[in-house]
């Protein structure tokens, strides 16, 4: 298979962002942010590095925990829609392979009209990340939520703990992500050379070019720091995060990239199985993101927090509901 991928530019971003300084108007061109040159990628390297991670991911999903109607947290509840506190360590939906996962154990418990229960399910939470979930009911409700999810009409914050003390008190951080073809099926910042680079990759399998091959997506995340902090001697910065884009893996790749990375983050975090820093170099980073945090203080950090959980959580989530229209805003405290 033969795809061509547009080009695109690095997405003009704020550097006062990438640095985690405090936003300011103007914008400056980010396609040095990365290695100006990236050789193609061989089809069956990228083929054999997908298959070694989803195997690793399969298997992690193994561990996901069968949650009983008493273990369940819930928020919310009429006969549209059910908002539930979602604990870290669940997969929020079933795999082929797994089928203990929130959305089976909302389902059991309260049903959809549907009798379906992947018709429930109107977006979700990676498998570390607690926090609030909203799952509709009715075809009705199905609807108005998908509706209100792609319009950007839904708000959420997520409160997380970052390695490092973050400069400044709010700003945005505005880079585009892509499939990662050193690293796949994870993300990474996307640049034109790393788009370039996959001009002309064939035979693929179908599975996987779909994913690797796909356009870079435009990803915004709003932040504020809500306050700073210690774990094992070293700075953490508690920030508040609106995902305003959504994409896959953002807020793990964007605090990557800054500089920051998510507190017991396995895989964007230090020695995880993505690429370091979003997927930017080391001397960008310096010259980018000069307060950032140290290997030596990530390492640290990973340390003491070895019996935690990834320490983000979706703290705040806000939308009209889908059939009364009524404003509706849910909050949960996080955990860490």
């Amino acid at each position: 298979m033969k795809l061509l991928i547009s080009s695109l530019l690095l997405s003009t971003a704020c550097v006062s962002s990438f640095s985690f300084a405090p936003a300011v108007s103007s914008r400056a061109a980010f396609g040095s942010a990365l290695k100006s040159s990236v050789e193609s990628p061989v089809s069956s390297d990228v083929a054999a590095a997908y298959e070694s991670q989803i195997a690793k991911m399969r298997a992690k999903d193994q561990t996901s925990k069968a949650l009983s109607k008493e273990d369940l947290k819930v928020v919310f509840e009429d006969e549209h829609i059910v908002v539930v506190d979602k604990p870290a360590g669940v997969l929020c939906v079933p795999t082929k392979e797994v089928s203990a996962s929130l959305s089976q154990s909302v389902f059991e418990a309260f049903g959809c009209e549907s009798g379906n229960v992947d018709s429930m399910v109107v977006h979700r939470l990676g498998m570390d990340t607690s926090g609030l979930v909203v799952f509709a009911r009715t075809q009705a409700a199905v609807s108005g939520l998908n509706t209100a999810f792609r319009a950007r009409k839904v708000t959420r914050k997520y409160e997380a703990l970052v390695c490092g003390s973050v400069e400044g008190d709010a700003g945005e951080m505005d880079m585009p992500l892509m499939r990662d073809f050193v690293s796949p099926p994870y993300m990474r910042v996307s640049s034109d050379d790393l788009q370039r680079a996959l001009v002309g990759v064939e035979d693929l399998p179908a599975e996987i070019s779909k994913k690797i091959l796909e356009n870079p997506k435009d990803s915004l995340t709003q932040y504020s720091v809500v306050g700073r902090e210690e774990l094992g001697g070293n700075a953490v910065s508690r920030l508040s995060l609106t995902s305003v884009s959504g994409r896959t893996h953002q807020l793990n790749v964007h605090c990557a990239a800054s500089g920051h990375p998510i507190v017991g983050d396995t895989v964007y975090g230090i020695n995880g199985d993505a690429l370091p820093n979003g997927g930017i170099d080391e001397a960008t980073m310096d010259s980018n993101a000069p307060n950032r945090a140290t290997l030596e203080q990530q390492a640290s950090i990973a340390t003491a927090a070895a019996d935690k959980p990834m320490c983000v959580h979706a703290k705040e989530l806000s939308f009209s509901h889908p059939i009364t229209g009524d404003a509706m805003k849910f909050e949960s405290t996080s955990p860490f």
